[in-house]
Parts: structure tokens; sequence; C-alpha cells
């Protein structure tokens, strides 16, 4: 692989940039773990995905980029006479298939139509035929009835396609779904209209870590807070206490509103996917 040196000033003004980008994101998180507090919006990155936050904040140039004058730059590093740069043999020699599933994942993702018309109902379907203490965020109240949030859920047609969704539904919510996403068929199912399928884009980057630029990491994860701000506003949660005004996906309006941000969400995604391909592709082929 063709290497580009980085004179250290360069690398450094990234690095710091980087770091300042991810602390205005992690600040309030470890503020409330110390508490105990819960943020059912800001913390879910955090949670449900398994990158921990100081991970997230330590910079990476990517394959192919020697870091002038740096030595010992941390696991998945080698030095040359000019600095350090990721070892990509070392690195694709232990992970080369499982680089290799996530691309293919991607790219198929890549080739598939978005689907617009689920509205939002995993989160409903998350919640449906529970009682408020079986909620997963059961500090805050529904906008409606249990009975009126059930009613919702049985008069729309659920297409959840995203496994790491649909395993959450309840149980008598699964039986609604028209699919019957499972791991072994992501390739098959996922598309990229769906929500969860381009938050996935930062799982896909930090799995792929020291391979790929942290700068395409960290806008990943900014497409990813994004979306989970509409994923929590268009739920049959009332999170207006917290500043997220609903999204009533329940009337027409609320639904032509849900699938507008949908549709730009898909949009800012499929360049991320795109960069991301790119980058395996490099690494792959060096």
């Amino acid at each position: 692989m063709p290497l580009t040196v980085l004179d250290q000033p360069v690398w450094q003004s990234r690095r710091a940039a980087h770091e300042a980008r991810v602390d205005a994101w992690v600040s309030g998180h470890r503020e409330r773990a110390q508490l105990a507090v819960k943020h059912p919006v800001e913390d879910f990155l955090f949670t449900y995905y398994s990158f921990r936050p100081a991970r997230l904040r330590r910079w990476h140039p990517g394959a192919g980029v020697v870091l002038a004058g740096a030595r010992d730059y941390g696991p998945g590093y080698v030095d040359v006479f000019e600095g350090s740069t990721v070892d990509v043999v070392a690195i694709l020699e232990r992970r080369r298939e499982g680089v290799a599933r996530i691309r293919e994942l991607l790219a198929s993702t890549r080739e598939k139509m978005g689907f617009f018309g689920c509205f939002g109902m995993h989160e409903w379907a998350m919640v449906y035929r529970q009682t408020q203490d079986e909620l997963r965020h059961n500090a805050w109240p529904l906008r409606l009835s249990p009975a009126r949030t059930a009613a919702v859920v049985e008069a729309t047609t659920v297409r959840c396609s995203h496994f790491d969704a649909y395993r959450f539904f309840t149980p008598p919510a699964r039986a609604l779904n028209l699919l019957r996403p499972a791991r072994d068929t992501r390739a098959d199912l996922e598309q990229p209209g769906c929500l969860h399928t381009n938050m996935d884009l930062y799982k896909w980057c930090y799995k792929l870590v020291p391979l790929i630029p942290s700068e395409l990491m960290a806008d990943c994860f900014a497409l990813a807070r994004e979306i989970r701000s509409l994923d929590m506003r268009a739920s049959p949660y009332d999170l207006s206490a917290l500043g997220f005004a609903p999204v009533k996906v329940e009337s027409p309006e609320g639904r032509a509103q849900y699938v507008a941000a949908q549709r730009s969400f898909a949009e800012q995604a499929a360049a991320l996917r795109e960069r991301l391909i790119e980058a395996i592709d490099a690494a792959l082929d060096g």
C-alpha cells in the first residue's frame, strides 16, 4: 500500500480537532453516569453500542498513513522509518474475514431500494401490550394510553427488517411483523431506508478500528445521534420534558414528517456508506 506521510503539526492538529469534537458529545454522558441519571436519547449510542467513549475519542489516521515523528502509537501500529503507521498486514492476518463480511453487508445494503413505509413502528412494537412498569424507559410516560398505543400498532403494517430492532419487540408484537430478521439474514434484509441500519454505520466503523480514519467514524456517530433523536421523537414515549417534540406518526402529518427526515438520513448515510466501503477496499487491496 502506498503510504501518505502526515507532518507532525498536521496530524496533531487533526487529532486535537477530533478529541474536541468527541468531548462535546461524551461530557454529558459522563456526568450523568456519575450521578446515575439516564437519558433515553443522549446515552443510547454509549449503552446500545459497545464502544467506550475513551476509544471513540482516540484518533486514528486510517490505513496507509504514516504519522511523522510518532513512535509506539498504540496497538495495531508498527513503526517505520518516518514514524508510525497502521499495521495493515498484521491486522488483516487476523481479521480479513470479518472485514470482508462488513464490506459485503455494506455493499448489499447499498444496492437495495430504501423502504420508507415503516413509520417508526419498531419503537412502538417494543412497548406493545406492556404495562408502564415493563417499559424499557419506564421513567418516561407514553404519549397515548396503552390501549391506544396498541391500536396504532395493530392498524399499521409492521415491516421491520433490522434484526437488532426486531429482537426487542414484545412477544405479541413479533407475530405482527411481516419479516423475520435474524443474524444470518442481515445481508438479505437490511435496506438503506432503515434508521437502525444507518445508525449501524457507526458500529461498522468502530469494528474496523484502526483501519479507517477517525473523522469518518465521527461523521457516522454524528449522523447516528441525529437519527436517534428522530427515533425517539417518533416513538410512543413522551420526551417533551427533555426538549424532544414528538413526531406524531399516528397521524398523516406526523408520518409525512417522519418520512421526509428518514429520506434525508438515507441520503446522508449513502455518502458515508460509500466512504466506508472505499476505506475498506483501500485496506484490503493494500
